[in-house]
């Protein structure tokens, strides 16, 4: 229960903060920041658990057919982690609280903040491969809703559309990753995973799932050569970045790694793959730090080389690497979110972020500019500071690397000094550049201090930056050891946290650093002073615009010559490639496996079912050929095709598909009805020999299709009835339908219960199709001449009108409780007759639309009332709920229950039913209202 509620806290968090007013900033703080204090005090009551090495899990069943579960996992790995997301996460609501503008829609930003919190501690807390990857994909969704959340800036556009396009690929690599792990292993469950190392790493598919999961991590952690994204979400709010950077999306990818790490760490190919990549990035991002201009993008591109250097410790074949890779993952997440939050109050106080502007703040603002150096010293791994415990442990390790792979095992140790003084020497201009100096001028604003809560989440971060350089064993001891020791379990290595260790080589390398980063900045300052971005050295490449070319290239050039060779503005060209491609999808097995007809002779012909298809047939021809001169002829000869299936149904005892099939009928001619007013006025078809011959080859295809179409879908059915079935499928659902589902009607049994999960899936979809629809609509406008005839037939339809339609507009509105009536009674009898959810909400949705055409859209408004998104919501909600509840009983999702209430079955799976009932209802009226909506404006 308690980390159902620590991942349910921050999603109800943020919709509580959507409804909040716009002019509420103090109420959406004080909610942000107290589901983000509650979510850390849940964490903190599990210590003693945690501390004696317990795992804490939750398991619900999902669909135990497909092997899928819903499973919470909390570990010290996982609790390290959830203490970050939710510690920082407070200190980051309460320094947004004065950072936010009121003039900005603060109820947003609360509340995609802490969906994105939730989202994080959905990734941290999975307990399952495929759970893992949603929650995955749930951050990148968020973080472009917060990176973008000034949408009226361009840079935040742009850089909100990179962070998603790069880290949604990487997602989609992680999700076939996992699914590749999942194929090696057997399972999905991380815990069945932990303990497959032997299994993973000498399997033949290793390789590929390693190269998939990589992808995925190293895109989220913006590690090279995706690594130029990161900077560009610096156009979010400062807020978010230093959630961002600290503890948030960015360090997603090494949790990844670091979660992995037992069972995949170890081989060549992984020490070449993650520490190829984290030793690149490590440099690359430290030296492009020391010239950037921005504040946020110097800090950027140091979050990026700090994260390289996390992930050369994880890809190295050492457990004191992961300890020390660990161990400055909770350093780097004080120091940076502190110097993010005080580079916002740069901006926020003096109007700009631009190093070459700022100078001497010291004397306008010295508390903030204390703090600002503190942090940055850490970052820089001074002495008795938290950055330079684990910057000496990364030293230590890359002196002691051992392992296959000699040639970064060699170059690491000169990376890493190389390292430490870019490290210094960015962290020197942060210092110097902005605190020091004349004064500055020019400025938009005047420089001061912030106010005082503002300040205090910089103040609380520095002195555990300092605490922990201080007495690191006593402070962030236990917690180092909680988390390492839930990843290695017993192989967990002895390291010491002791700030003094003696004159070693780690230390001798830490001095050069420091001294050669003061070196390296001061020769640099003839080049910094002329305020050039590009770092000299460096070839001209550009990731940004590499990105930006690829995307052009792909979503436009060659969008466009696909558009080109597919698209067209008929709609008959888009249907012969749908059923072109049906064609080819049922020849395919055809062609590899055969077909043959079976053994069994079929029945004889009835006179009567040969007449009825002859009708049936000769109004398909009649249709089509009428296409070309009378719409509305086509349309009713269409629909006399479609009562002929539903007799078929009828004639071959299939009644729910012929109910079905007659509200469908029903539906989708009112739709076209009203459609047809939509379209340009035809042009009167004249008969010619040239056009016939023009026409000619057009005409062959179509028949051509249609015929292939047609006859492959009859000889596919006549083989599989002719074919005798002795273990076929029916005979389970037969014998399991009334004691397993609690219902005789068996279509409708394996629609709600036996296969409930494909119909929610429908639903679904059904539901969101409706909602497109209706917003495409209304967009769309029709035709001049369609909505405004000419003035002689409005005085015909004015005359009709008073005439003719009275009676008939009465005669439907007092139909529409009869049909009320029947729509209710197909939906009760559903799960023991023909009848059911679908048809009965297709039904009631005839009768709604009948009323619209009636009395039109104002009178059907202000009498009838009818809300669709209502309808379709709750319908959707009910459907979901009567899944969930489920698992208020022990049993997989959707399972249903068929309790007696005053001696009658009352199967859950009538809920469920009537959840589908509910959402039809709301998505066809929403589709016939917009439609009648369009048709009648004036």
């Amino acid at each position: 229960m308690l980390l159902t509620l620590l991942l349910v806290l921050p999603f109800v968090g943020s919709v509580c903060a959507a409804l909040l007013p716009a002019n509420a900033r103090n109420a959406e703080a004080w909610l942000a920041g107290a589901v983000a204090l509650a979510g850390l005090a849940l964490t903190l009551s599990v210590y003693p658990e945690m501390s004696n090495g317990q795992i804490l899990r939750l398991c619900v069943e999902w669909v135990p057919a497909l092997e899928l579960s819903f499973t919470l996992r909390m570990d010290g790995f996982a609790w390290m982690f959830s203490m970050l997301v939710t510690g920082i996460g407070f200190l980051v609501v309460l320094y947004a609280r004065y950072y936010m503008s009121p003039e900005d829609p603060v109820p947003r930003f609360f509340s995609f903040f802490l969906a994105f919190m939730g989202s994080m501690l959905g990734v941290v807390l999975a307990g399952d491969l495929i759970q893992l990857v949603f929650f995955w994909e749930l951050t990148s969704f968020f973080s472009f809703l917060l990176i973008g959340y000034w949408h009226h800036n361009a840079a935040a556009r742009d850089g909100a559309r990179n962070a998603l396009v790069i880290t949604s690929a990487g997602g989609l690599c992680l999700f076939a990753g996992a699914l590749v792990l999942g194929r090696i292993v057997g399972s999905y469950d991380l815990d069945v995973i932990l303990s497959s190392r032997n299994l993973i790493t000498t399997h033949s598919l290793y390789v590929p799932a390693l190269i998939l999961i990589a992808i995925g991590a190293l895109t989220k952690s913006a590690q090279f050569p995706f690594h130029f994204w990161l900077p560009q979400a610096m156009a979010a709010p400062t807020p978010v970045s230093a959630y961002l950077h600290s503890a948030a999306m960015v360090k997603l990818g090494v949790f990844l790694l670091a979660r992995l790490w037992p069972v995949m760490a170890g081989t060549d190919a992984w020490i070449w793959t993650i520490g190829g990549a984290g030793l690149i990035t490590l440099v690359l991002g430290a030296y492009i730090a020391i010239f950037q201009n921005d504040l946020k993008g110097l800090l950027a591109y140091s979050t990026i080389s700090h994260l390289g250097l996390i992930t050369v410790l994880l890809g190295l074949n050492s457990r004191l690497a992961f300890v020390a890779a660990v161990f400055h993952i909770m350093n780097h997440a004080t120091f940076k979110a502190s110097l993010f939050m005080a580079a916002g109050i740069i901006d926020h106080e003096t109007g700009t972020r631009d190093i070459r502007r700022l100078s001497g703040l010291y004397r306008f603002m010295p508390i903030t500019a204390t703090l600002a150096m503190v942090a940055a010293a850490a970052m820089a791994g001074v002495p008795l500071l938290n950055g330079f415990l684990s910057k000496e442990m990364f030293f230590s390790a890359a002196l002691e690397a051992e392992g296959p792979v000699l040639v970064i095992n060699r170059a690491l140790r000169f990376v890493a000094a190389a390292w430490g003084m870019f490290s210094v020497a960015y962290s020197l201009r942060f210092i110097h550049g902005v605190f020091f100096g004349p004064p500055p001028s020019g400025l938009p604003r005047t420089p001061h201090e912030p106010p005082r809560w503002m300040r205090f989440p910089i103040e609380l971060l520095v002195l555990a930056c300092l605490v922990v350089g201080i007495l690191p064993a006593i402070t962030i001891g236990p917690i180092l050891d909680i988390a390492v020791r839930a990843v290695l379990r017993g192989d967990a290595p002895v390291y010491s946290l002791a700030v003094w260790h003696g004159f070693s080589t780690p230390m001798l390398m830490s001095l050069t650093a420091l001294g050669g980063g003061g070196v390296l900045y001061l020769l640099l300052q003839k080049h910094l002073g002329r305020g050039a971005e590009r770092p000299p050295l460096l070839p001209p490449i550009d990731g940004r615009r590499i990105f930006d070319a690829m995307l052009v290239t792909l979503s436009w050039r060659w969008a466009r010559t696909l558009e080109g060779w597919l698209g067209t503005e008929r709609l008959q060209p888009q249907l012969r490639w749908v059923v072109l491609a049906a064609v080819v999808a049922g020849l395919w097995p055809v062609y590899g496996l055969g077909l043959t007809l079976g053994p069994l002779s079929g029945t004889p012909l009835d006179p009567a079912f040969v007449l009825l298809w002859a009708v049936g047939a000769i109004c398909a021809l009649g249709a089509a050929y009428q296409a070309k001169f009378h719409r509305l002829a086509a349309l009713i000869l269409a629909g006399g095709a479609g009562l002929v299936v539903c007799v078929t149904f009828a004639w071959l005892s299939a009644p729910d598909l012929a109910l079905t099939q007659l509200g469908v009928e029903i539906v989708t001619a009112v739709l076209l009805l009203l459609g047809l007013r939509w379209l340009p006025k035809r042009i009167p078809f004249r008969w010619t020999v040239a056009g016939a011959r023009a026409a000619l080859p057009r005409r062959a295809r179509d028949v051509a299709i249609s015929a292939a179409s047609g006859a492959g879908l009859a000889a596919l059915a006549y083989a599989v009835m002719t074919r005798p079935m002795p273990e076929s499928i029916s005979r389970f659902f037969l014998e399991r339908a009334y004691p397993e589902g609690g219902g005789s009607n068996v279509v409708n049994v394996i629609i709600v219960d036996f296969r409930g999960f494909d119909t929610l899936g429908e639903i679904t979809v059904l539901g969101v199709v409706a909602v497109a629809v209706y917003s495409l609509l209304r967009r769309f406008r029709p035709a001049r001449e369609s909505l405004e005839p000419p003035p002689q037939q409005k005085e015909q339809d004015a005359a009709a009108a008073a005439e003719d339609l009275y009676v008939p507009s009465v005669i439907m509105r007092l139909m529409f409780p009869a049909i009320l009536m029947l729509a209710v009674y197909l939906l009760m009898r559903g799960h023991n007759l023909p009848g059911g959810g679908f048809v009965g909400g297709i039904t009631l949705a005839v009768g709604v639309i009948l009323q619209y055409m009636a009395g039109g859209t104002r009178w059907a408004e202000n009498h009838l009332r009818m809300r669709p998104i209502d309808w379709l919501g709750t319908g959707l909600l009910l459907a979901v709920a009567t899944g969930a509840g489920a698992w208020l009983f022990g049993h997989p999702f959707l399972t249903s229950h068929t309790p007696q209430v005053a001696g009658v079955h009352v199967p859950s799976a009538f809920a469920f039913d009537a959840g589908v009932f509910a959402l039809v209802v709301g998505a066809t009226g929403l589709i016939l209202i917009a439609l009648a909506h369009q048709s009648t404006r004036k």
